[in-house]
Formats: structure tokens, C-alpha cells, sequence
């Protein structure tokens, strides 16, 4: 087994997370603004975005295993 990620692979990683998310969310509801929330590639975005709430969230859990001791609340959140 490897080593946990540090506090500053966490911090990074989250600020990564939160870039791209951000991103990706602009780009999803550009594409249900146009196709609306019934079409299927509107419905995979919708999805997607789903996931990478559901990833974020399962990544600050891991933070508070990985950093006992630490703040983490919202680090991902």
C-alpha cells in the first residue's frame, strides 16, 4: 500500500477538482440551456456532473482518514 496523500496533495488536488468542475459545469448547462435537460447528451452532462459532486465528496472523506488532526471540512466541498 502507498502513502496517503499529504495536506499539500490535498489542497492541490481540490483546487484541481474545483477548476475543473467549475468548468465542466459551465459547459453542462450551456448544453441543457440549448438541448434541454431530455436530450441524452444533456442527460450524460447532467450525470457526469453527478459523479464528480459524488467524487469530491468521497475525497474529503478520505482527506479526514488521510489527515487526522487536520481541517479538512469543504477543502473539496
Amino acid at each position: 500500500m502507498n502513502q496517503p496523500l499529504t495536506l499539500d496533495e490535498h489542497r492541490e488536488m481540490a483546487r484541481e477538482m474545483k477548476r475543473n468542475v467549475a468548468r465542466l459545469r459551465t459547459m453542462c448547462d450551456l448544453v441543457v440551456s440549448v438541448y434541454g435537460p431530455q436530450n441524452r447528451a444533456a442527460f450524460s452532462f447532467l450525470k457526469a456532473m453527478e459523479a464528480l459532486d459524488r467524487l469530491n465528496q468521497d475525497l474529503e472523506t478520505q482527506a479526514t482518514v488521510d489527515l487526522p488532526g487536520h481541517a479538512v471540512n469543504g477543502l473539496y466541498l
